[in-house]
C-alpha cells in the first residue's frame, strides 16, 4: 500500500470523483455528454467515445489534486492511457489517488435489497489492479427497503469481499446504497448502519475499509462510522439528487465528503469548447469541494 495515497485519502481535504460508468450506463452517459447513439458503431468504439470524454476530463486544469483526493475508474479505463501513461499512473503523478469499480452490477431483487452479482474473477482483476498500481476498490449493492435480513445480506456479502480486497493489499470502498427514492429510507439506514458497525467490529487492526453512501435522511447518521477506527473515510454517492441538493444535503453531514459522477460531469458536453468545458468542470468542483469542506 502507498502510505503517501493512504494519508490523503484518510486526512485531505477535497472529495473523489466517480467516473466509472460501466459498459451498461455508458450509452446514457455518452447521450448526456452530447454523443448519441448513432454517432458511434459498436461497443468498441463506444468505450473509444467515452474514454475521450474521460480523458478530456482528467485533464482538464480544473481537475486538480488540491480539490479531487482520488477517482475511481471503470475497468476499461484502467487499461487504457492518458497522454502516454495508464490512467492511474496519470492520476498518481499528478497527485491523484486512483480506484477501481470491481463489481459486476446488480443481481434482480430479493427481500428488498440488490445484491452484488458474484465477481467470478475479482483474485485476477485485483491481481491487474496492483500491476496497474490501483490504490483500492469500489463495489455497489443497492437497499431499497427496510429488510433487516435483506441490509444484512448486502452488508455481509461487501465485507466478504472486502476482506479478499484488503488481503491483497488495496483499500476497498464498500458502497452498500440506499435508493433515495425508496420509502422508510431513513429506517433502512438505521438498519444500514448498525450492520456496517457489527462487521467493522470484526476486523483486525491491519483491516481498513472506505465507505461509500448515500447521504442520509437525518443528518449524522453515519458519524459513528467515520469516527471508526477501521474506517479510513466516509464518501457520499449523489445518488439521483441534482448537484445543488447533493451539496446542500452534504453540508449537513460531519465527516462526510462527496464521491459525486453526475453530480460531478452534468453540466459538460462534447460540444463545448476548451474554455466552456474548463468553466463548467471548475464550477462544479469548487461547489462539490465547499460542501465536502465547509459544514452547517
Amino acid at each position: 500500500m502507498n502510505n503517501k495515497q493512504f494519508d490523503k485519502i484518510k486526512n485531505g481535504k477535497g472529495f473523489i470523483a466517480a467516473l466509472d460508468q460501466s459498459g451498461g450506463s455508458t450509452p446514457k452517459a455518452l447521450a448526456d455528454y452530447g454523443v448519441p447513439e448513432d454517432a458511434y458503431s459498436g461497443e468498441d468504439e463506444m468505450f473509444d467515445r467515452v474514454h475521450q470524454m474521460r480523458t478530456r476530463i482528467i485533464t482538464s486544469p480544473a481537475f486538480d489534486s488540491d480539490k479531487i483526493l482520488g477517482t475511481i475508474l471503470f475497468e476499461q479505463t484502467m487499461d487504457r492511457e492518458i497522454e502516454g501513461k495508464y490512467t492511474a499512473d496519470y492520476l498518481a503523478d499528478n497527485d491523484i489517488v486512483p480506484f477501481l469499480k470491481v463489481d459486476k452490477g446488480l443481481a434482480e431483487k430479493e427481500n428488498g435489497v440488490q445484491l452484488m452479482k458474484p465477481i467470478h474473477d475479482l483474485e485476477e482483476t485485483l491481481r491487474r489492479a496492483n500491476e496497474r498500481n490501483i490504490f483500492g476498490t469500489k463495489m455497489r449493492s443497492v437497499i431499497h427497503e427496510p429488510n433487516p435480513s435483506g441490509i444484512k445480506a448486502v452488508v455481509d456479502q461487501q465485507f466478504e469481499a472486502g476482506k479478499q480486497i484488503i488481503a491483497e493489499g488495496l483499500v476497498p470502498i464498500i458502497e452498500p446504497e440506499v435508493n433515495i427514492h425508496s420509502e422508510d429510507k431513513e429506517k433502512s439506514e438505521e438498519i444500514l448502519r448498525d450492520e456496517i458497525l457489527k462487521n467493522l467490529n470484526d476486523l483486525t487492526e491491519d483491516e481498513n475499509v472506505m465507505l461509500k453512501l448515500s447521504i442520509p435522511t437525518k443528518a449524522n447518521t453515519y458519524k459513528e462510522l467515520a469516527e471508526h477506527p477501521r474506517v479510513v473515510r466516509v464518501v457520499a454517492l449523489s445518488g439521483g439528487y441534482s448537484r445543488d441538493e447533493a451539496n446542500e444535503k452534504l453540508k449537513e453531514n460531519e465527516n462526510l465528503i462527496a464521491s459525486f459522477s453526475r453530480a460531478l460531469i452534468a453540466d459538460l458536453n462534447a460540444n463545448q469548447s476548451d474554455e466552456e468545458f474548463n468553466k463548467s468542470l471548475q464550477h462544479a468542483v469548487d461547489v462539490i469541494y465547499d460542501a465536502s469542506v465547509n459544514k452547517k
